[in-house]
């Protein structure tokens, strides 16, 4: 297994969190889940370690990104016509090397043949595959059963990845006021001293940065 799938593997906790927050609102769980898969995909493609960020800070908005994308597309998954035609192509391909050898063809293989990256290779094939929860059951047929539910304690993780993703957004100035206020709890005169900053300019942005940090929580 590479370490983009250990990395997927680890983190589709996070997808279920994140897909749990929309649950009810007007779209089955299966598409909120298929749109998480599609963010994290992106999110471990375009990860950049050297930021200092870790991989959950930065990969919970664009999961989120790609949900909130299905509420303003009318609740589908739109897949790019050039990655249905690479699906097809993969497809083919491992169908018919599994007709010749009995085994499918690995992403470095696919990659070399259709001379595209691995990333576009992993990202096709997931765009084909139905969601499926890795704590699904199975019926006496053998189906997937995925309409399970979400431990409590994702709410949490969703809600605190949720507001440190708020938190960096805002400018160097106001995550010191967040800081201060709310991390180190000072005072708005101690933050206004420790700021160079009016009791009152205090007050007035800290009502303005948390009107912000609300808006980013909320769909």
């Amino acid at each position: 297994m590479s370490d983009k799938d250990k990395l997927a593997q680890l983190h589709l906790g996070l997808v279920h969190a994140c897909c749990k927050r929309f649950s009810g609102k007007g779209i089955e769980y299966e598409e909120l889940y298929a749109a998480g898969c599609l963010g994290l995909t992106k999110a471990i493609n375009n990860f950049d370690d050297s930021r200092g960020l870790q991989f959950s800070t930065y990969a919970f908005p664009v999961i989120m990104g790609e949900i909130k994308r299905l509420f303003r597309d009318g609740g589908s998954v739109r897949v790019s016509r050039s990655l249905r035609e690479l699906s097809l192509k993969i497809n083919r391909l491992n169908n018919e090397n599994e007709l010749k050898n009995g085994t499918e063809m690995t992403v470095s293989q696919l990659s070399k043949i259709l001379n595209v990256s691995p990333e576009e290779v992993a990202e096709a094939m997931n765009s084909a595959r139905p969601a499926l929860s890795l704590t699904a059951d199975y019926d006496e047929d053998g189906n997937p059963q995925t309409d399970v539910p979400t431990p409590d304690i994702q709410d949490e993780i969703s809600e605190r990845l949720s507001l440190e993703a708020a938190i960096n957004a805002l400018p160097q100035n106001d995550r010191e006021i967040i800081r201060l206020r709310y991390y180190q709890c000072k005072t708005q005169v101690q933050t206004a001293k420790a700021l160079n900053m009016t009791q009152v300019q205090v007050s007035r942005r800290e009502k303005k940065i948390l009107g912000f940090i609300r808006e980013k929580m909320v769909i």
